[in-house]
This record gives C-alpha cells, sequence and structure tokens, in this order.
C-alpha cells in the first residue's frame, strides 16, 4: 500500500543519528523534502566510541525492505545463536539457537555490527534518496508555531513539521513537555559499550574460542548487579563488548561520555569479581563509551499544542542504554512516520497524522522499554534465591540437552522475543489507515458534500424568491 504523497510538504528533522537518518529516509520514500540537523561535525562523529549494535529481526526486516539488504550485509554478520554464562565466574548455563521458524515468519535476521557502520549505511541511504543533511549545524530553540528552528548562528529555518530525533536529552522533547525528562530520573547503574582488537582476541588462547565460533554466538554473563555482553561484528576485525555495572563512588562523576577521554582502569574497577575471559577483554580494549542507566516513565505528550512538532526515537521513549531494541525502536518510528505521510493530501491532515503516529506507536514502545528494562534486571539479578532460581532452572534445561529458553520462566521470556520481532512497522499504520485514516477522509467529504447540497439549495431558493 505504500506510494507517494499526493501533497508533499517539508520536513526539517533534528539530529542526524539512527532515529533521524531513518526518518530522512522514509520520508523521501514516500516523496516529502527532508532537511536533517545534526549537532556533531563529521569529523567529532568519526572520533566518537559507539562500539557495536545488535538488529534483531524486526528492524532488519525494515531496513531490507528499504532496499538497504545489501549495504548491511557487507559490513554485519549473522547471529545464530547465544550462550549464557555466570559472569562471576565463567561457567557456561546454557545455550540456544535462534529458531529458523521465528526468523522466517519475522521476515529478518539478527545482525551483529558496529555503530558506526550502521549510521554510515543510513547516511549514504539518505543522501542518495535525496535527503539534505546538515552536520555541525547546532540548534538552540524550536517552535511548533510557525514551525521554526533557530540555530546557534542566528540563522532561522521554516517548515511544515519540525521531528524531534535528537536522542534522550532532546530539545525538542522539552519544547513540547517543557522540561529535560530524562534530567529528572536518578541512574540505575552505568552501562560502557567498547570494542577489542580481533587479532589480539585470537592471539589469547582464553580468548580465542569466543571469537572463532563454529556459529555465530552472542554472549551473555549474568552477574550480581553486574552484566555482559560481547559479540563478534561485522565490517572490522572487533569483538564488542558491553558492561553493566554500579554507579561509582560518591563524588566522582558518572556524566555520559561518547567522544573519548575515558580510563580503561576506571571501566576495569567496575567490574568488580568477574571471571578472567571478561577482565582480560577489557584490558585489551579499546577507550570506551560511557551512558547513564535509567529507567524512564512514559512521556505523556509525543505532540505540541500546535501539532506541528513531533518526537520520535529516544527523544519519545528512552530505553535503558544498551537495550537490543534501541535502534530498532528508531526504525520503526521512522517507517510507521512516514507510511502515515504516504496519504497526505491536505494540510489540515498533519495534525492528525501526528497524533496517530503517537497513538500507533506509544503502547507498543512502552512495551518494549518495560520488556527491555526486565531483560536487564533479569541479567542483572542481585544474589538471592531468585537468582538461584533462575541459574537452577537454566543449568537444568542444559543438563537434559534443552535450550535454555525451552521452558519454565525463562521461556516465557523467549515468547516475549517471538512478539516483539513479529512486529511490522509499516502493516501497523496501514491497517490505521484503512481502520481509521479513510474513515476520516470519507465523513470530512460526506460533510463537504451536504454543505455544498445546502449552499445549492440556498442559492436556488434566493432565484425562485427573486
Amino acid at each position: 500500500m505504500s506510494g507517494k504523497a499526493e501533497l508533499t510538504i517539508n520536513f526539517l528533522v533534528v539530529g542526524g543519528g539512527i532515529a533521524g537518518l531513518s526518518c530522512a529516509i522514509a520520508l523521501r520514500r514516500v516523496g516529502h523534502r527532508v532537511v536533517v540537523l545534526e549537532h556533531y561535525s563529521d569529523s567529532d562523529i568519526s572520533k566518537m566510541s559507539h562500539g557495536g549494535i545488535r538488529l534483531p529481526p524486526n528492524v532488519s526486516k525494515v531496513l531490507f525492505h528499504w532496499g538497504l539488504e545489501r549495504a548491511l550485509r557487507q559490513v554485519s554478520i549473522t547471529s545464530s545463536a547465544m550462550e549464557i554464562e555466570i559472569y562471576e565466574t565463567g561457567e557456561l548455563i546454557g545455550t540456544h539457537h535462534w529458531e529458523e521458524e521465528v526468523l522466517r515468519v519475522t521476515g529478518g535476521d539478527f545482525l551483529f555490527l558496529h555503530h558506526a557502520g550502521l549510521r554510515q549505511v543510513l547516511y549514504d541511504a539518505a543522501i542518495a534518496a535525496g535527503a539534505e543533511v546538515r552536520a555541525g549545524t547546532t540548534v538552540v530553540s524550536v517552535n511548533g508555531d510557525g514551525p521554526r528552528v533557530t540555530l546557534s548562528t542566528g540563522e532561522t529555518l521554516l517548515a511544515d513539521v519540525i521531528v524531534g530525533a535528537d536522542g534522550r536529552s532532546s530539545i525538542v522533547q522539552q519544547a513540547i513537555v517543557g522540561n529535560d525528562v530524562l534530567d529528572t530520573v536518578p541512574y540505575q547503574s552505568l552501562f560502557y559499550n567498547t570494542t577489542v582488537p580481533g587479532a589480539l582476541m585470537r592471539a589469547d588462547p582464553e580468548l580465542a574460542p569466543l571469537f572463532e565460533q563454529p556459529v555465530e554466538t552472542m554472549f551473555i554473563w549474568l552477574g550480581n548487579n553486574r552484566s555482559a555482553v560481547a559479540f563478534r561484528m561485522g565490517g572490522k576485525d572487533e569483538f564488542a563488548l558491553h558492561l553493566w555495572v554500579p554507579p561509582r563512588q560518591k563524588g566522582l562523576s558518572d556524566d555520559d561520555c561518547w567522544g573519548g577521554g575515558l580510563d580503561l582502569k576506571e571501566m576495569r574497577r567496575q567490574l568488580g569479581e568477574c571471571e578472567p575471559r571478561l577482565l582480560k577483554m577489557t584490558k585489551l580494549a579499546a577507550t570506551p563509551s560511557r551512558v547513564q542507566v535509567k529507567m524512564v516513565p512514559p512521556i505523556k505528550d509525543w505532540v505540541d499544542e500546535h501539532g506541528r512538532m513531533v518526537i520520535i526515537g529516544e527523544a519519545a521513549h528512552p530505553l535503558p542504554a544498551g537495550s537490543l531494541q534501541g535502534g530498532a525502536m528508531a526504525v520503526e518510528d521512522a517507517a510507521v512516520f512516514a507510511r502515515l505521510f504516504s496519504h497526505l493530501r491536505d494540510r489540515e491532515q498533519i495534525s492528525t497524522f501526528l497524533h496517530a503516529f503517537q497513538d500507533l506507536r506509544e503502547d507498543r514502545c512502552a512495551s518494549v522499554v518495560h520488556t527491555e528494562q526486565c531483560n536487564l534486571y533479569f541479567q542483572m539479578m542481585p544474589a538471592g534465591p531468585q537468582q538461584e532460581q533462575r541459574d537452577q532452572e537454566m543449568r537444568a534445561k542444559t543438563a537434559q540437552g534443552e535450550s535454555v529458553f525451552g521452558g519454565g520462566k525463562a521461556s516465557d521470556q523467549w515468547e516475549q522475543l517471538k512478539e516483539l520481532w513479529g512486529y511490522d512497522a509499516e502493516d501497523e499504520a496501514d491497517d490505521w489507515w484503512v481502520k481509521w485514516g479513510l474513515l476520516r477522509e470519507r465523513a470530512k467529504q460526506r460533510s463537504l458534500d451536504m454543505e455544498a447540497e445546502m449552499n445549492i439549495a440556498r442559492l436556488s431558493c434566493l432565484g425562485m424568491r427573486s
């Protein structure tokens, strides 16, 4: 049901990350004009430590549909399995292979790649599609009454719609909500994201097996208030390492840091008691990035009072740092958003489509955020009876030769994954249009037809009197 919009309008997208570039691609696919405003310069972005990212099937299938499968395959690898270990000891307590039936139904694959590699694919696609991307552009204010964006240079840009895709501490979000939502929420833990050179991994007898599995595997370590995830990535000969650890000592700054400058010793000090392979990887790792992990409650308003500004991605529904679905939700948002605007016929629909976007995405995103919060708790469960039950259940499944997610509470999480991965973003937008959008358009047309008939009747009466 996709196609070009009858009426094409101008969009200003604030933020040139995954959400912003995906939005630009999707809007250009349906014919709209898009300018993306990115705060960081190209050189700044190239220096940042972004590490690895995991793309689950619900997002890879959207990107494949957009014609990006070949480009993604060139910079990623396809995952087939995962192993579960104990963080403190390295004990293997379970394995799981992705079910082919699940992957076939979802229409996507589980991909591992560098964050920078994904951004480059999206950037190239946005430019090829005709979007304008202005890097090194600082937005100082936005206003839906216009709508207009003011830059640090004093320049004012006008558009029909402003899209806030500028991350967790979003200037567009603050303009809509009235405050920095993220700033008011305390952080629970710290997330470190780094990479380890493949050559160094292969040179170590203990680390080499992690890097040279017969099938591409994601490794998950479950610890006492700590967790780790590691996986080989495509594009570069590197191994991704994600760490979730408690906050540092009082008096030390735990502010987010993406641009390097962190001391590797700091990250190692936060490891606590851990198995030897994790310690070795942190000694060989590149400079990490650090992000505070926050459990942000749902944001009530995604659309401004004028119906001309909207937030998407992390600006609308922040997930815990390092979440599997972080990038996926941003791409899903873009797909739904653009699909709605593919039906644009007149400007009166703009506000309706913005509010429809929130209605369509709100419950889905809230559910995913909750699932990711639960998953992180599952990985970092404090030592105690609940943790022991979790581990014993996994050990029992492994002893029986079954998948670690083959039954019990752990299998409930796998059922949730099936639901997550089976979601089709563009179908959701199409369903809304068929059920509600067309109905509203027909009701509006009937109202116009009735008004026209009444006007004709009035003119006829006036003619008879004269």
